[in-house]
């Protein structure tokens, strides 16, 4: 599945529809917790909660006895099942059942929520928590079947299981998708070391993402970041790991070095095996050279026949084979981690115990019945495969099958211990003794390896093998951590930490500061001014902003880069020190955040902007989706906040972190809350020409400081500009909270001007031909207000204001008409064009509603022309200036116009061309 919200296709009433799908992947709206939503209309089942459904609870938690665990909102276990009692709608319970479902695959999940759609009546956003999304959506959809299944014949019905993924059962079964979902489950879900990794990287509160479908994680931002796949890491040499796969020359460094090894031999045949054998004394031990997990591996050879057959196993594996000498004692695992031996085992092979009564395949049998073996590595041990080898290895010992061991009587299964081939484990870390640790130590660096796992033979592992015989058969890359994590017998070990110390060591960070903007107007520039801050401080800077993704000043993708997908693009790169992130709502409500927390989040403000849209229906459901930035801000962050909106200052009560105002009023009008916010010695931060004077101060503490003043910063052209004012206190504000210095901010403000290659489209300014231009971005009417409040100023300098005005197609027809009515009360002369990409609109319905609104606020018909092409209509708008007029372009393609206005030279005979136009 994609991560952009899927919506269905109109289908006819009266039966249960899915009609839209979306992932969330970090915090969203309606939770901090990773959810799968699923919006669906009950239709006429929304007149039938359960307690209208005989003998639909009963037969539900019969199927999924599970139930009775979910507390519900009664919070303890059985609530779920009261609630069905009592009578719940089928949005909620489809939530329940794709919890239960995903638990019974081996999932651990629990939370969930469903919420009815304001305004639509039987729609419900079903939303659950997930821990692999296939599995999540593959659960919502098997969810909607078992509940549809269970209602009377004259309820059911489906529509929409298309926006869901596809289900290989031709006829649901409850059965048959839990194994599908098993199935699903054990092909996703991580192995015990990386989960392991994982999980305590979460506590350590380092963020992490899966890479690919296996187990390549990356763990922390940016120039930080390091990766695992199993157990090797960002530190393990690939040198370090063909030495480790050579078995022979590990051997020779090693002994070499002075360690105790077996001597060995490779050979390429049979015979070969048993001359090396003669050679080596037996019993001998073959291997393969470059095998693993013990595949192909046997012990304790004691003749030209067993060494034969040997070879022939070991052959399987790879094309050359190591014959090498026996080492009596016991098999053990020791596990080094940054030169530090962090955790022993002793690995016992697989075994059964005999009962007197019961065959060895009965055993075998029962043993595997032990709900701590598994397939593969998905439990603490593998259940115990009977194959060649396990058969050969018994009748050695004279059994077969079908032998009856005596009570007691302790059976060996296989020649190694390994636990992919059904070995256990006991933990003997506190136990080994110096000697033996030491030689472990200094064979994990003699071959280089960060992370390594040493295959020592020991009669006692607390006794030195220098005394009692024994060594070092194997060091492996990439060793698994299993048998430390959960072994058979004695203390479980958090080998995951050392890991994670090693790649972050302490005093190291994991992650780069993360700035999140958001806001109905002036996000674009704020983060543009904050990334030239941080620029000017020396950090690589990673900005995503609404025209391109941009790394230490370069574009390195073009588009509207506000989502969750150009923000994880930034956070991944290995050179970015720094990210400022501008953050739409589109992404916010398709997927919610890239990151789970920011350091610093930031809103300029909320405003009538996209309403009408996913569930968007008023400027409060606006403002809830904004707050997800600084509900994101951690406890040590800084949230900033715009004291002069109401909806904004409003999100105090959830924000994380510090709170930082900022403020263009002066210091007497300010509300309330704002002077008893920095009477108790809050921060915040005030400037522009209402308050009196151009000074910009910051107040903290108690005290006052100067910032700098309006007139410095040339965005704000000497003060004119008031959004930019805003714009620069809360850039200032965000810098200050990360503890840029005064002076450093001065300076940067003091060198971002209005230019397009510093800010595109956002109040770009172009004199030439004698008249000026501006291109600016205003697409909702809360920005061309803050436009026109410009032009306002400087009409009195300018003949005239030609604008050539658009608007997307996806806001409300009303939205449209009043941008018209704004636009009435600025320009003398309005062009009115079409952007591009008319979002689901017929060609001239905007240009209409545009009309409409420019003739209610007054402006005469001679003054407003058609023209669809936008590039068609700049250019007649700077066609028909004259010298001292002002033309105003609210741009969509920003580069093409750009490029327009800085190079246009006027048509020949248009020059002195009356302005008076005829409407079309």
């Amino acid at each position: 599945m994609t991560s952009d919200i899927i919506v269905a296709r109109p289908v006819p009433a009266g039966s249960l529809r899915v009609l839209e799908t979306a992932v969330y992947r970090g915090p969203h709206l309606y939770s901090r917790t990773p959810m799968v939503r699923i919006q669906i209309d009950l239709g006429r089942l929304e007149d039938f909660p359960t307690d209208r459904l005989p003998g639909f609870a009963d037969k539900l938690a019969t199927l999924l006895p599970g139930l009775g665990d979910h507390g519900c909102s009664y919070g303890v276990p059985g609530g779920f099942l009261k609630r069905l009692e009592e009578g719940t709608w089928l949005g909620h319970v489809c939530e329940h059942v794709a919890l239960e479902l995903q638990v019974q695959a081996g999932a651990t999940v629990t939370r969930g929520k469903t919420r009815s759609v304001a305004g639509r009546p039987g729609v419900y956003d079903m939303m659950f928590a997930y821990e692999d999304a296939e599995c999540g959506l593959l659960a919502g959809r098997y969810a909607l079947q078992l509940v549809e299944s269970l209602l009377p014949a004259e309820l059911r019905g489906f529509s929409g299981l298309d926006l869901l993924p596809e289900s290989p059962l031709a006829v649901f079964s409850l059965p048959a998708a839990l194994a599908d979902l098993k199935r699903l489950h054990a092909a996703r879900t991580f192995g015990p070391t990386t989960l392991s990794l994982v999980r305590e990287a979460e506590a350590r509160g380092i963020p992490w993402r899966r890479l690919n479908a296996d187990s390549l994680v990356e763990f922390g931002y940016g120039r930080f970041a390091r990766r695992i796949c199993a157990s090797c890491s960002t530190l393990t040499s690939e040198i370090a790991t063909e030495i480790a796969s050579d078995k022979e020359l590990t051997n020779r460094l090693l002994d070499e070095a002075g360690l105790p090894v077996p001597q060995a031999l490779i050979v390429g045949s049979e015979e070969g095996a048993v001359r090396a054998a003669g050679k080596l004394g037996y019993p001998v031990v073959t291997k393969p050279l470059d095998g693993n997990h013990g595949r192909g591996v046997n012990v304790g050879l004691a003749d030209a026949e067993e060494v034969r057959w040997g070879f022939a196993q070991a052959r399987e594996h790879s094309a050359d084979v190591l014959v090498e000498q026996h080492f009596e004692g016991s098999d053990h695992r020791i596990l080094v981690i940054g030169g530090k031996l962090v955790a022993v085992a002793r690995r016992v092979p697989a075994h059964v115990v005999g009962d007197g009564v019961s065959t060895l395949s009965a055993l075998i049998e029962k043993e595997n019945r032990n709900p701590k073996r598994g397939e593969g590595h998905e439990a603490p041990m593998t259940r115990i495969a009977i194959d060649e080898c396990l058969l050969h290895f018994i009748a050695r010992a004279g059994l077969t099958l079908e032998t009856v061991p005596e009570k007691g009587a302790f059976v060996q299964l296989r020649p190694t211990a390994n636990l992919s081939t059904g070995g256990s484990a006991i933990d003997l870390t506190d136990v080994i003794h110096p000697d033996n640790a030491l030689i472990a130590i200094r064979a994990a660096a003699i071959v280089g390896l960060d992370i390594a796992g040493i295959d020592f033979v020991a009669p006692d592992i607390t006794r030195s093998v220098r005394e009692t015989g024994g060594g070092i058969i194997e060091v492996n890359a990439g060793p698994g951590f299993r048998m430390h994590l959960h072994p058979s017998e004695g203390m479980p070990r958090n080998v995951a930490g050392p890991v994670l110390d090693n790649l972050f060591p302490p005093g190291t960070p994991a992650t780069i500061p993360i700035f999140a903007v958001t806001g109905t107007n002036g996000k674009t520039t704020t983060a543009r001014m904050l990334a030239h801050i941080m620029a000017a401080t020396g950090k690589k800077v990673g900005l995503t902003t609404s025209t391109g993704v941009y790394v230490n000043g370069q574009r390195i993708m073009e588009g509207d880069c506000t989502g969750p997908r150009s923000a994880r693009l930034v956070l991944a790169d290995p050179g970015v020190e720094v990210a400022v992130l501008e953050t739409a709502r589109g992404g916010l409500l398709r997927e919610g955040l890239a990151f789970q927390r920011c350091d610093i989040g930031c809103v300029t403000n909320v405003s009538s902007d996209h309403l009408g849209l996913r569930g968007i229906e008023t400027v409060e459901d606006l403002a809830r989706v904004k707050a997800v930035i600084v509900e994101a801000v951690h406890e040590k962050g800084w949230s900033i906040l715009n004291a002069d909106n109401p909806l904004t200052a409003a999100m105090a009560a959830e924000a994380g972190g510090r709170i930082c105002y900022f403020t263009t009023r002066a210091r007497p009008d300010w509300p309330v809350f704002l002077k008893d916010h920095v009477r108790r010695g809050g921060r915040a931060i005030a400037g522009g020409r209402s308050t009196g004077t151009s000074d910009i101060v910051l107040y903290d503490g108690g005290a006052a400081f100067l910032v700098g003043r309006v007139e410095d910063i040339p965005a704000t052209l000497q003060g004119l500009a008031d959004f930019n004012v805003e714009n620069a206190l809360a850039a200032s504000a965000m810098a200050i909270c990360h503890g840029v210095s005064l002076p450093v901010i001065r300076s940067a403000l003091a060198t971002f001007g209005t230019s397009y290659e510093q800010s595109p489209g956002r109040l770009n300014i172009v004199d030439r031909n004698g008249y000026r231009t501006i291109l600016d971005y205003a697409h909702n009417t809360h920005g061309l207000k803050a436009l026109g409040q410009l032009v306002g100023k400087l009409k009195p300098s300018h003949s005239r204001i030609i604008g050539v005005v658009g608007m997307p197609g996806d806001r409300r027809d009303s939205d449209i008409t009043e941008i018209g009515e704004v636009a009435a009360g600025m320009f003398d002369l309005v062009l009115i064009k079409e952007d591009g990409d008319l979002r689901g609109r017929e060609p001239g319905s905007v240009a209409t509603l545009l009309v409409d609104g420019l003739r209610r606020g007054g402006l005469n018909e001679r003054a407003i022309r058609i023209i669809p092409d936008e590039l068609q209509a700049v250019r007649q708008a700077l066609d028909l200036a004259r010298e001292g007029d002002l033309v105003v372009v609210m741009a969509d393609d920003l580069d093409a116009i750009w490029h327009l206005v800085s190079t246009h030279e006027r048509a020949a005979g248009t020059e002195g061309r009356s302005h008076h136009l005829a409407a079309e």
